[in-house]
């Protein structure tokens, strides 16, 4: 009784925060993250706080675990400054506008979203980040949709489908080599073994999307009229099409992404001063100081608000940025989720509440159901992908080993569920990086973010109906270890693994 009492008193700040952030959303709408859910991730922080301290633990613990959590998401922080610097610059140096305006020639309404989504997969398996594609592709193919008139959140949704697609499968990202890592198991035969569900569910998001575009009004904007628009504001040309290569290069060559996006702001400034010199002067003529007019502007590009008046209401809403500045409430909510993560992973409420669920798994199919559910909430709770990753990970390795599962299982289930689902949760410092970047919020994107969540629920009509399920050899035990199995469970513990249909 008292185990259950305080696993229920666990669930109390989750609960809570599930219920105000979706008032917030009744209240506010989209502009929840301008300021109201940050409060309400900081009071429930608060609350979680004040249980743990009751319930035995140190403040001191618990503002180390809160700080520790905020510095997991400090490379996130920095790496939405060099975004925001790097849309300003690009903007400026019309490098963005030079790829809408080359990609209006070849991207028809009838394919757009479809297309969206494959450009998407192939950048993000070439450079293994999700987060590049949407900071660099991302943001010029939500301009050509803006400029073919979709809806902003289904363009989205095809563009983080594909860019989370290369996410899982290439052998660059970050997360897939974490759940393998986790797992124990070998990166590439984790790679294969994600595409019993990964290859399904990208086919089911491209059908998607080309149904979607059947009905798109190819009348709806007057293509070769914001075309010449854009000639006349911009000096349009094919050279500003390589600040985008060079960034897709550095990221495959292994540069890490913050020094990459920062050297991406760079060139774009550098063009904007070879290519755009008559829109800056243009833009200097309101400066403070005239004889600095042109620093201004460019410094201005790196930080704060550049809009570009071209005359089309449609292009006039595109052609803006915010800089550094744009990406700040981002960054407020990204560091009050990771303090409410933080206080709850300090006080071990996480833990006990993962600990009850898998308590009550008795079959193959339920510790799969539990794996997902788990990274689920991990999401939700402690508001970063690496933690769904890697909590859930270390909890239930032994758990599959014990029900005979090779190691790829759980590698896949954790990238189906941990990996894809981020982006979909609006205070997760995923949803709130790329709701951020493309312009768009989460709840909008999420009903179109197809692939996204179709991959977790193929990883578990697989573990229903047992398709494809890898298990291990039984008549290989693992050396040194014996079998501490119950009878409920007794399984052996072997090392070879064989995938049974």
């Amino acid at each position: 009784m008292k185990s259950n009492h305080y696993t229920a008193i666990c669930f109390v700040p989750v609960i809570l925060l599930i219920g105000l952030l979706a008032l917030n959303v009744f209240i506010f709408g989209d502009n929840a993250i301008g300021g109201a859910n940050q409060i309400v991730l900081v009071f429930v922080a608060a609350i979680a706080s004040v249980l743990a301290v009751l319930l035995g633990h140190r403040w001191h613990d618990i503002q180390h675990g809160l700080v520790k959590n905020i510095g997991i998401a400090l490379p996130a922080v920095l790496i939405l400054l060099m975004v925001g610097a790097l849309s300003g610059t690009w903007l400026l140096g019309g490098i963005v506008p030079a790829m809408i305006y080359y990609g209006l020639y070849i991207m028809s309404p009838d394919v757009f979203l479809m297309a969206s989504c494959v450009i998407a997969a192939v950048v993000s398996v070439s450079t293994g980040s999700s987060w590049t594609t949407s900071a660099t592709v991302g943001i010029a193919l939500m301009g050509i949709g803006m400029a073919l008139g979709f809806n902003p959140g289904l363009t989205a949704g095809a563009i983080l489908s594909g860019a989370y697609f290369g996410d899982k499968l290439s052998p660059l990202s970050d997360t897939t080599n974490l759940a393998s890592g986790i797992a124990g198991t070998d990166l590439f035969t984790h790679i294969r073994y994600m595409l019993i569900t990964t290859g399904p569910s990208i086919v089911i998001a491209l059908t998607v999307f080309t149904v979607l575009s059947f009905g798109q009004d190819s009348a709806a904007t007057d293509v070769a009229e914001l075309q010449s628009t854009l000639r006349e504001t911009f000096n349009i040309n094919g050279l500003l099409l390589l600040a985008p290569a060079a960034v897709i290069f550095m990221i495959i060559r292994r540069i890490p992404a913050l020094p990459a996006l920062a050297a991406g702001a760079v060139i774009g400034a550098l063009f904007a001063v070879v290519f755009q010199q008559a829109l800056i002067e243009r833009l200097a003529v309101d400066a403070q100081h005239p004889q600095f007019g042109q620093y201004a502007v460019i410094l201005t590009a790196f930080f704060g608000d550049l809009s570009i008046v071209t005359g089309s209401a449609t292009l006039d809403d595109l052609l803006t940025s915010g800089g550094m500045a744009g990406m700040l409430n981002t960054i407020w909510l990204i560091l009050c989720a990771m303090i409410f993560g933080g206080v709850m992973e300090a006080s071990g409420f996480l833990r006990q509440i993962t600990d009850a669920i898998l308590r009550r798994v008795r079959s193959t199919a339920q510790l799969f159901s539990a794996t997902v559910g788990t990274c689920l909430f991990t999401n939700v709770s402690a508001s970063d992908q690496y933690l769904a990753i890697v909590l859930p990970g270390q909890m239930y390795r032994d758990a599959y080993r014990r029900h005979g599962l090779a190691p790829q299982n759980l590698s896949r289930t954790l990238e189906d569920s941990g990996t894809v689902t981020s982006v979909l949760i609006p205070w997760n410092t995923c949803g709130a990086f790329h709701a951020s970047v493309l312009g768009v919020a989460t709840l909008s994107y999420l009903p179109f973010a197809v692939f996204c969540y179709i991959s977790p629920i193929l990883t578990l009509l697989c573990a229903w109906t047992g398709f494809r399920i890898a298990r291990l050899d039984p008549t290989a035990p693992q050396q040194g270890e014996e079998n501490t199995a119950s009878d409920e469970e007794s399984f052996e513990k072997p090392t070879r693994s064989t995938e049974s249909s």
